[in-house]
């Protein structure tokens, strides 16, 4: 494995844990704004439970992203810094309102709904903008005018491809947050929130395959050059969509079914994996494309003796932060008397 496979590998690493991780963050924000008003249910007080401790996490995998690429790729950095100023400005604009509200919600109990409103809100929004630098980098949205690479705006707002990434950024931001809190509502005993969550998760879990689908059909139009690549990896898409029908059977089976108590874990974690292998299959097509045709792995490339430099000492920080990754989910999201409010 070359030095440049093996940055662009942990970077995409990063990408994938945050994407995977935010939309457990976000969509919890959002069903914490919907259910506000049905204290009966509980399912607000799940999605809080949840929210209190992990959205501080989620947010050093996305600092990590950054670094890395300014780091293992400063010839990428121009390019995409140039072009998403923008949405890269509302997005961060959008999580540093999202996580002020996160804070003062503590403090604050007078105005819990108007807190929830925004987090609920921002939960939707940051991952619409932050799925555009898939599409944005695919080619067709960058003009170079007098020497300055400048966004397309007119062609990003009139392209259906864009949408159909807005669409699955926000449909499998709703269906995984569900489906993780149908099995934390489990887990709490909390089942009034379990059934809500499940039915919410059995609801959007179509709309998410059909949403990835239109992805996928609009890129053979307006991005054929990945299409063409992702055919490569077909078996690999294939395989997605088997672990996909895995969860989602999963999360049918009837929860009177006590011999089956764990298909929520089972749902969780068939739908995961198959978000994973789906993540590999597109990543793996881009290569060697950071921003194409523009920017390869290879031209936006720091010098190796750096990289070696920050290879190291990206090890050395992941073997201090993963024991303390391990610690928080003990802490927070195994524990059964921080679950279950003892």
């Amino acid at each position: 494995m070359t030095d440049t496979i093996l940055a662009i590998t942990l970077v995409w690493i990063f990408v994938v844990i945050y994407a995977v991780a935010a939309s457990f963050d976000f969509g919890a924000g959002f069903w914490s704004m919907v259910y506000v008003n049905r204290i009966d249910t509980k399912a607000t007080s799940i999605a809080n439970r949840y929210l209190s401790p992990s959205w501080e996490v989620v947010n050093v995998f996305i600092v990590l992203i950054v670094v890395g690429l300014v780091t293992f790729f400063p010839g990428a950095t121009y390019t995409l810094g140039t072009v998403l100023l923008i949405p890269g400005s509302l997005i961060l604009l959008l999580i540093l309102i999202r996580s002020a509200f996160m804070v003062f919600s503590h403090l604050v109990r007078k105005y819990d709904k108007t807190l929830a409103f925004f987090s609920g809100i921002s939960g939707l929004f940051i991952p619409a903008l932050l799925i555009l630098v898939l599409p944005l980098t695919q080619g067709g949205f960058i003009q170079t005018i007098d020497g300055v690479e400048r966004l397309d705006w007119g062609a990003l707002l009139t392209s259906p491809h864009v949408y159909a990434y807005v669409g699955l950024a926000v449909s499998s931001t709703l269906f995984l947050s569900s489906l993780l809190l149908a099995d934390y509502s489990r887990v709490a005993n909390a089942q009034q929130a379990f059934r809500v969550y499940r039915r919410d998760a059995i609801l959007i879990g179509p709309l998410t395959l059909l949403a990835a689908v239109l992805t996928v059909v609009t890129m053979k139009t307006e991005a054929s050059w990945l299409y063409e690549r992702l055919l490569a990896y077909l078996p690999w898409l294939i395989a997605s969509v088997a672990w996909f029908l895995v969860g989602y059977i999963a999360l049918l089976i009837p929860p009177e079914q006590k011999r089956l108590a764990y298909a929520p874990r089972l749902a969780v974690v068939g739908v995961i994996i198959q978000y994973l292998l789906a993540s590999y299959a597109y990543g793996a097509a881009r290569l060697p494309y950071i921003v194409y045709p523009t920017v390869t792995i290879e031209s936006g490339f720091t010098h190796p003796n750096t990289f070696r430099a920050l290879f190291v000492s990206y090890l050395v920080g992941f073997a201090i932060l993963i024991p303390g990754f391990v610690f928080f989910w003990r802490m927070f999201m195994k524990d059964e008397q921080y679950i279950q409010q003892k």
